[in-house]
């Protein structure tokens, strides 16, 4: 994997970011490391009883790295949410947020994934363009300083190399993680 270090000034992040996350993504398909599937929730339609139930597209296909889902073009996206595609058992109206997290294990499954596939949905497409990079307000971003690229995986301030926390997600993976 190369490193992120700056060749130029801020103007090459986002090209130094494409290709540090294409040579990620080779290096997990080369690795065998298997992917998520992406999916996109579809609301039911109709009214009333006559309302058609909720259920998922799938989209594409994702390695999960911590705060990062990476496509096998390079394409990033921030994590959403995470269900996996079974059908659940009878209602048992324990909470509301277990309700809520049946509902999407029965979208998941109502969608057109293998019956226990992972599914990661309600993800955002992360910016990155050389203004969203040097602005520092988003999960990407560019150190001003050393002009390496940052990853926010925390809260604020929590910020770390990007090509250091993409290596250290990949050995996770690679060790069964």
């Amino acid at each position: 994997m190369p490193s992120d270090a700056p060749a130029g000034g801020d103007d090459d992040a986002p090209a130094r970011l494409r290709e540090l996350l294409l040579a990620t993504a080779g290096e997990l398909a080369a690795s065998g490391i298997a992917d998520e599937a992406l999916g996109v929730r579809k609301d039911g339609r109709g009214l009333g009883p006559f309302k058609s139930a909720a259920s998922m597209t799938p989209v594409g296909r994702a390695w999960r790295l911590g705060v990062l889902l990476l496509d096998r073009d390079g394409n990033l996206a921030a994590t959403g949410k995470l269900t996996r595609a079974v059908t659940p058992t009878r209602p048992q109206n324990l909470n509301s947020g277990v309700e809520v997290r049946r509902a999407d294990r029965l979208a998941a499954s109502r969608g057109h994934f293998v019956e226990g596939e992972v599914v990661n949905f309600d993800y955002s497409e992360v910016p990155h363009g050389a203004t969203a990079l040097t602005a520092g307000t988003g999960l990407i971003s560019v150190d001003a300083t050393t002009g390496t690229l940052l990853v926010r995986w925390g809260g604020p301030g929590e910020r770390r190399p990007l090509a250091d926390y993409l290596r250290d997600r990949i050995e996770m993976l690679q060790q069964g993680w």
